[in-house]
């Protein structure tokens, strides 16, 4: 889709609901994507030659004409978000920052990019029971951990006493799609997208219902994977978990993802996506006691305190690199909070 000032003027007439301009040579790859999504195709409506006033060139433009709602058009947009967030070089290397476990024997735990994965596959089947939009909601998931650290929080809490100003991985998340990719262009990702990353975690909701999808998703499956790596480490046995906790949700990883998402898929609606009580307080009463055991394993803080010397000396080198080359290196610069509001 293009705005008005690339739509000569002999067309501007014409309402941008129902329109659509292209270049000749890709009007066939805009038309099939927009069939695949069900838009009804009238016909085109003409071939034109446009010229640039800059370089003086012609161009052959095609104008389709579709019967295109609005919020099928912001659909197309957030499926484009969703492929500049999977080709960007900070979702590629999720793949080598852990989640709980610093230094895993094994190539079945999780790491930060397979929690990406199963948040987005979870929010996506939420959003779908809610007739919620899908893209949307898995932009935000496959776009929230962009800024993670490595050595997952324990990185995250090492950072936050360095960096003046303090560091969290949410809103460096915001800062990675806004300023460091594309060598200083970001992604220019939508409103609603970036509202979504920056609220994923604590403090003020997503002012959409797809990013409070996200927010719930985030937590359903991080304490399921985690519970689930923690058995294979050895540092859990699954009979310890909370009885009164098991009763509501589950005994297995698979029972206690179908409860949470068919539970918070019956109580959602009106915008508000929540839990029932009785699943909030099971859900509360497992938190506590993966926090209480298993995050403060003796074996993962040993490992926390090699992570707090080498996060200092990384520190120290990019503080020392900066003064060096001035803007062209920034160490936690912070984003602007407007997307909380």
């Amino acid at each position: 889709m293009v705005n008005h000032l690339q739509i000569p003027t002999c067309l501007r007439c014409l309402p941008p609901q129902v329109i659509a301009v292209c270049n000749h040579k890709h009007w066939i790859f805009l038309f099939l994507c927009l069939i695949h999504n069900n838009f009804q195709f009238f016909g085109t409506l003409a071939v034109i030659h446009h010229s640039n006033p800059k370089s003086g060139n012609g161009k052959k433009l095609s104008v389709l004409v579709f019967q295109i709602h609005q919020q099928e058009v912001r659909m197309i947009v957030f499926h484009r978000r969703n492929h500049r967030i999977i080709h960007c070089k900070s979702f590629r290397r999720l793949k080598h920052k852990p989640q709980v476990f610093l230094q895993p024997e094994g190539d079945h735990y999780r790491t930060r990019l397979t929690h990406t994965l199963e948040v987005s596959q979870i929010a996506r089947t939420i959003s779908r029971a809610l007739r919620l939009n899908e893209d949307l909601t898995e932009a935000i998931a496959l776009g929230h951990d962009l800024g993670h650290t490595p050595f997952g929080h324990a990185g995250e809490r090492a950072l936050n006493r360095f960096c003046p100003g303090g560091f969290s991985h949410y809103r460096q998340s915001l800062r990675v799609v806004d300023y460091l990719e594309r060598d200083g262009q970001g992604l220019d990702l939508t409103w609603e997208v970036r509202n979504g990353i920056v609220t994923h975690t604590s403090g003020a909701w997503a002012r959409t219902p797809e990013g409070c999808v996200v927010r719930r998703a985030d937590h359903i499956a991080f304490l399921n994977h985690d519970i689930e790596d923690a058995i294979t480490a050895g540092v859990l046995d699954a009979r310890q978990l909370p009885p009164e906790a098991v009763a509501v949700l589950g005994h297995t990883k698979s029972e206690r993802i179908t409860t949470m998402i068919t539970d918070l898929v019956a109580h959602s609606g009106n915008g508000k996506i929540n839990f029932s009580p009785e699943v909030e307080a099971a859900y509360a009463v497992l938190k506590d006691f993966m926090y209480a055991t298993v995050y403060v394993d003796k074996e993962a803080k040993r490992e926390e305190k090699k992570v707090d010397k080498l996060i200092s000396e990384l520190y120290d080198l990019e503080v020392e690199v900066n003064s060096l080359y001035g803007d062209k290196v920034r160490v936690c610069v912070p984003v602007r909070e407007i997307e909380r509001q």
